[in-house]
């Protein structure tokens, strides 16, 4: 198994193209598999032109990719480098021998119904659950299709790794491009289904930091929290509201400025864990407070007794986050050698959030060395967080590739 990643910041299309190509080209040792390209939101208006110059100059059976609004790729010798609001491309190729690769595209409208059986799913990818596929995914965040696709590519795939991102087009654009097997596409997603001698592994960072005691739901209604207990104690049931003022009184002044504007809710996805760390939470917006009889509304559906914590966001936070996985995955891997990944950041992160560039991408090569990297910034992170598949925000999603033990 062999992965390449090449990046480019030349202001043509053309130049971009040619340079890429060469560079990716000149590390394979035979023609790849597999390849996927991200183009950032300058190039908007050369969308159409992009497949059409690959296939020209690149002999590749299946190419995906995406716009995003930010591109991250490897330059030079192993110079990883995370492009924002310039004129970039990425190309990343792959030689995948005894991997069997499914391309495929799915819209909104040929989604099965999520009552019916597993086999719909199925038949809709093509890949059969006996080959323990892993997906790699990108999509149109406005099809507005995600949660139902993942939901039945979990139950027809349990257990299987997806990863992925939305296209972005930058800030201000809302609406992305993708590249499938040689046009240029709106809505829908787009993907490949990975069998064979091949695993993806996941990281999931989601740049928070737990605040205060665990609770327990006591009592809730479709997604608004009305009661809460402390799990540690057997103390009486009270309005969330209550538990948050409760928990700013202990803050230091720096976290109670940033809980004005970064406060989340921490979903833990284990009933059962004891003892939860970081990557066990689904983290989901706080939507709205009820002042009068202290509800909750957060960004998820409620069900009595799942476990809940407050969250933190700031860039300590996500670095603390990132390095955390980041050396778990280490110590869970030693001496396993990685081919290639792919990264999937939210567009709040980069330069924005870290206040200098490169940040996410330079903490992963410390820890996953020698490992070509190439990814985009994405309008919704795609990933794991328990044995579920979610659409997260402000998060930085990685998927390794390597070979089985």
């Amino acid at each position: 198994m062999r992965w390449t990643s090449a990046l480019s910041t030349k202001a043509s299309l053309e130049a971009a193209v040619d340079q890429v190509v060469a560079q990716a080209q000149a590390n394979l040792s035979a023609d790849p598999d597999l390849g996927f390209v991200f183009i950032s939101s300058a190039f908007a208006s050369d969308y159409s032109r992009l497949m059409p110059l690959l296939q020209e100059r690149l002999s590749v059976p299946i190419l995906i990719g995406c716009s995003g609004g930010g591109i991250v790729g490897t330059s030079g010798v192993n110079a990883t480098q995370e492009i924002e609001e310039t004129p970039a491309l990425s190309l990343a190729l792959a030689e995948l021998p005894d991997v069997v690769i499914t391309p495929f595209r799915v819209v909104s409208t040929s989604l099965p119904d999520l009552d019916g059986p597993p086999d719909r799913w199925v038949e809709l990818v093509g890949v059969a659950p006996q080959t323990r596929p892993s997906f790699i995914l990108l999509a149109d965040p406005i099809s507005g299709m995600m949660t139902d696709f993942l939901q039945g590519l979990d139950y027809a795939y349990p257990g299987a790794t997806k990863v992925g991102g939305l296209a972005s087009g930058g800030p201000a654009v809302q609406q992305g491009s993708l590249f499938y097997q040689g046009a240029a596409l709106q809505g829908g997603v787009v993907g490949v289904a990975l069998s064979g001698q091949v695993v993806l592994d996941a990281i999931v960072a989601q740049g928070c930091r737990p605040v205060g005691p665990m609770y327990q739901v006591v009592e809730g209604d479709r997604n608004i929290i009305l009661k809460v207990q402390e799990t540690a104690g057997s103390g009486t049931p009270l309005p969330p509201l209550e538990a948050l003022q409760e928990l700013a009184a202990d803050l230091t002044p720096e976290e109670r400025e940033l809980a004005q504007q970064s406060l989340f809710v921490g979903v833990a996805q284990s009933g059962f864990k004891q003892v939860l760390e970081p990557g066990d939470f689904l983290i989901r917006n706080l939507m709205g407070v009820d002042p009068r009889g202290g509800a909750l509304a957060i960004g998820d559906r409620v069900r009595p007794g799942m476990r809940i914590q407050f969250h933190l966001r700031d860039a300590g936070a996500s670095a603390d986050d990132l390095e955390t996985l980041l050396r778990q995955y280490k110590g869970q891997q030693p001496g396993v050698s990685s081919a290639g990944a792919l990264m999937f950041a939210c567009l709040g992160r980069g330069e924005r959030l870290y206040q200098k560039p490169n940040f996410d991408s330079q903490m992963f090569r410390q820890y996953v060395e020698d490992t070509p990297l190439s990814g985009f910034f994405c309008n919704g992170e795609i990933g794991p967080v328990g044995q579920t598949t979610f659409v997260h925000g402000y998060t930085s999603v990685f998927g390794i590739l390597r070979q089985p033990d």
